[in-house]
């Protein structure tokens, strides 16, 4: 078996390392010695039923399948075997097991559909190929279940960290982006499992020609080495690092595209069984809400150049104000919006509460998530709650032309559905004003005001996730931004105050109808 150093170990600490990795395996994978070849068969038997998929998982990687799976999970594994030739984009959130699921589909694939197995795992470079394929190498080398059930599967001479084939004559390749895939050729047969795993790299997201020419390679090397009129899987394991990247251009071309983020449209845990919600909260406040929305959320945020400092203040009592906005972004257009292919069903929304004192605005309260239109309604409540009859206050929705008849067909009626549960009224009025492209809009209305310290955030709501969101999707605001919504919903409700007070110093002058002698 030949190793590679990496780092800096030296070549007796890796062996060290990967026979306890060995030894770790074969002592979760125990057998039983007494049992009968008859017992044998029927429990092979009834693990191999379909259906039965999550038990032969947990019976064969115990050390793996250590927490009961989540629904996402065991769906998109079923969506799997129900097919031959599959294209799967799965944008899990990390500590979502991507990588661990993945091998033990390949391996049912492999040992209870009887696909003879012709894998190359790419990443983005060979190193990383070679330590996300070693799970897969450590477990036909070591797991006890595996062997007692299907047989020794390491092949003497064809045995390497890169590369390996097994007796039954399965390969296993480890290629890094780049690298020539071609000639993976198993004695008649052509690659038909390629898993993309972790193939996505930031620097080279960050360079649009280096990008460019990875999705290239994707598209012209390393995809096309399947045979089309045979069995095949395609697997793009990554989550959203960048707003352009390779698991985003994936998703365009995948007949199965996920995206789970480490909570769901409610807050809460998408893997209860494993991730508690105390764990979350704890390593999401390790590191900043940036790094947390591109691990955890696929939602990533670069620095943005037009908003670097955001304003907080205290603010004043909202009884001194003459009048007060709450101004909703319900979801972004349907241009923008989702997909059915994705099935997401939840986005970005945003409600903000905004006032105006002797020539500054306030940012007095928001609420700015991924979320759905029923708590999206709820939002509107809290907000008109929060306000209650210190001053008039006025309720807009975002309403152009994209997003109609979405306003009409599904808010409106849950308002009137929610006005039940509240015994109370929303009185919304919908912002029909034929706006600017967004991100013109945004950085026109409130650079300025930004800049001269005339956008105030009220500094007793610092702390509140909604506001450190609305601060990060400011200070992240580009032309290419991907979450725009808090930033525009405050400028709608600054659009509206402004024209309010517009026409309050101009005064409303009255004039007399012209006579039309061609009227009675």
């Amino acid at each position: 078996m030949k190793l590679k150093l990496s780092g800096d170990k030296t070549n007796k600490q890796a062996m060290l390392e990967w026979e306890d990795f060995l030894q770790s395996i074969a002592n979760s994978t125990t057998i039983d010695l007494n049992e009968t070849e008859a017992q044998k068969a029927k429990r092979m038997a009834d693990l191999q039923k379909p259906g039965n998929q999550e038990d032969w998982f947990k019976y064969y990687f115990p050390k793996f399948a250590f927490a009961p799976p989540a629904k996402f999970q065991i769906e998109s594994t079923n969506r799997i075997l129900k097919h031959s030739k599959y294209y799967q984009r799965r944008a899990w959130a990390r500590g979502l097991a991507k990588s661990t699921r993945r091998m033990m589909e390949i391996f049912y694939i492999m040992f209870v559909q009887k696909l003879r197995v012709n894998a190359l795992l790419i990443s983005k470079n060979e190193a990383n190929a070679i330590r996300l394929l070693a799970p897969y190498r450590a477990n036909l080398e070591a797991n006890q279940r595996l062997i007692n059930d299907f047989g020794i599967q390491v092949k003497p001479g064809k045995w390497a960290e890169e590369e390996f084939v097994t007796r039954n004559k399965c390969s296993f390749r480890a290629v890094g982006m780049g690298q020539n895939p071609r000639g993976a050729k198993l004695d008649e047969l052509r690659v038909n499992v390629i898993i993309f795993d972790d193939a996505d790299d930031d620097e080279v997201c960050r360079n649009i020609d280096r990008l460019d020419q990875a999705w290239e390679w994707v598209e012209k090397s390393a995809i096309p080495t399947v045979d089309i009129s045979a069995p095949y899987y395609i697997f793009f394991d990554n989550n959203i690092i960048a707003e352009d990247s390779l698991a985003v251009r994936a998703a365009a071309y995948a007949n199965d595209v996920e995206t789970i983020n480490i909570r769901d449209e409610n807050g809460k845990s998408t893997w209860p069984e494993k991730n508690s919600e105390e764990d979350i909260e704890q390593m999401i406040n390790y590191i900043s809400y940036e790094a947390s929305q591109a691990e955890y959320f696929n939602n990533p945020m670069t620095k943005g150049k037009t908003f670097k400092e955001i304003t907080y203040e205290k603010v004043p009592p909202l009884n001194k104000l003459k009048f007060c906005v709450v101004y909703a972004d319900p979801s972004p257009s349907n241009s923008d919006r989702p997909s059915l292919k994705s099935k997401a069903q939840n986005s970005c929304k945003a409600v903000v509460v905004l006032g105006y004192l002797n020539n500054k605005y306030y940012v007095y309260k928001c609420w700015v998530d991924n979320t759905t239109n029923s708590n999206f309604i709820d939002w509107l409540y809290a907000a008109k709650n929060y306000v209650g009859n210190t001053t008039q206050l006025y309720i807009y929705i975002e309403n152009n032309t994209l997003q109609n008849p979405f306003y009409e067909q599904v808010l409106l009626p849950l308002a009137f559905q929610k006005a039940k549960e509240y015994k109370s009224f929303l009185l919304i009025s919908p912002d029909e004003t034929k706006k600017p492209e967004k991100w013109f809009r945004i950085e026109g209305t409130l650079e300025p005001l930004v800049r001269l310290g005339m956008l105030v955030f009220n500094v007793s709501e610092k702390e509140n996730p909604h506001m450190k969101r609305l601060e990060a999707q400011f200070k992240t605001a580009s032309p290419n931004s991907r979450t725009l919504d808090g930033p525009d919903a405050v400028q709608g409700g600054i659009k509206i105050i402004q024209n309010k007070l517009s026409v309050e110093q101009a005064g409303i002058i009255f004039q007399p109808r012209p006579i039309n002698s061609k009227r009675y």
